[in-house]
């Protein structure tokens, strides 16, 4: 199967640059995979799709501001550092741009010296291995310094950091949101769990690897990156009971699909633990555990729509994606929603 296989034309104006005010305000286009039929409707109306006895699985993974802007000692030239994961202590993996201005033993000023880096090693890819000192701590002074890492794709400013957070983010870790939460509310998730619908909480922190770009030709060459996932005793045992029960599991986002994919045995049992997971979900997979998922409108080509066509099939898919530009819907991370039942 080939990545162009997945292309489709997508006009620069329907990408999202800003969140809407009221999260649970956007659209949702609902896909039934059976018949291919597509509807339209407001994302709260996502409670006429859930019964009784179901469970919905939820990412809480909370984003770091993770884009630091600083300079290099001696000569004062703009470095960008992009957090990606914590490998030790204070030293850091991270995307540096330029690359040719950060080699080994290079010094980084961040914040007029709140915060100090020193390139330690060069890995994967051209990541640098940042050691950072600093006085206090460390996520204070993030979170101070901090810029939340916006894909390359939204231009505007985010006024309001919470803005790409969902309301139940909780573990840090993160170096991009797993969007498809952000269109609940509180009291949203209240309704649904009066509702009798349980909400199992898994957290896998999304790392860049996720969102980059298939060059292979054939899809099969293309390597995902890994990331850190954790599934609590409770969360097991809520979603092997709806298994159990007869009910759905409905994955709120790639990530939470991928989290309990990667977790599941041969016979579609879920069991607590963590780890790391480099699944790389396209057509042809059979899912374990998955039913029915939500999910935001993913970019042409990209690990994401592979994932969703998986489930759907791809033709469907891309039908239901050409409805929705025609429809005028919001695209990535700020868009609207899709469930896929």
């Amino acid at each position: 199967m080939r990545r162009q296989d997945f292309y489709y034309e997508l006009p620069e104006e329907l990408i999202a640059q800003d969140p809407l005010e009221d999260r649970s305000g956007s659209r949702l286009l609902v896909l039934d995979r059976r018949s291919g039929a597509v509807s339209h409707h407001v994302f709260r109306e996502i409670t006429d799709y859930l019964e009784p006895g179901d469970c919905l699985v939820i990412n809480d993974t909370k984003v770091i501001p993770a884009r630091l802007i600083g300079a290099k000692e001696g000569t004062g030239a703009k470095i960008e550092a992009l957090l990606l994961k914590r490998r030790e202590n204070d030293i850091w993996e991270a995307l540096v741009r330029p690359g040719k201005k950060a080699r080994i033993g290079t010094k980084i000023q961040f914040g007029e010296g709140l915060l100090m880096g020193e390139v330690v090693d060069i890995v994967e890819e051209g990541n640098r291995l940042i050691q950072f000192a600093y006085e206090g701590i460390f996520e204070e002074v993030l979170d101070r310094l901090g810029q939340m890492p916006l894909p390359p794709y939204i231009t505007h400013q985010l006024e309001d950091k919470n803005r790409y957070q969902t309301v139940y983010a909780k573990h840090s870790g993160s170096a991009a949101a797993p969007t498809a939460g952000l269109h609940f509310t509180s009291e949203l998730l209240k309704e649904i769990k009066e509702k009798g619908v349980d909400i199992a909480r898994v957290t896998l922190h999304v790392g860049l690897g996720t969102f980059r770009p298939v060059k292979a030709d054939e899809i099969t060459d293309h390597h995902m990156h890994s990331e850190f996932y954790r599934i609590e005793q409770d969360a097991a045992e809520k979603i092997n009971r709806a298994k159990e029960n007869g009910h759905r599991v409905i994955c709120v986002g790639t990530t939470s699909c991928r989290t309990i994919e990667s977790a599941a045995d041969d016979s579609g049992r879920l069991s607590a633990g963590s780890g790391w997971t480099d699944i790389f979900i396209y057509p042809g997979y059979q899912f374990k555990i998955l039913d029915c998922l939500l999910t935001n409108f993913h970019l042409p080509e990209s690990t994401l729509i592979m994932l969703v066509s998986a489930l759907a099939g791809r033709e469907q898919v891309l039908a239901a994606y050409e409805e929705a530009v025609r429809e005028r819907y919001r695209f990535f991370s700020f868009g609207d929603a899709m469930l896929v039942w």
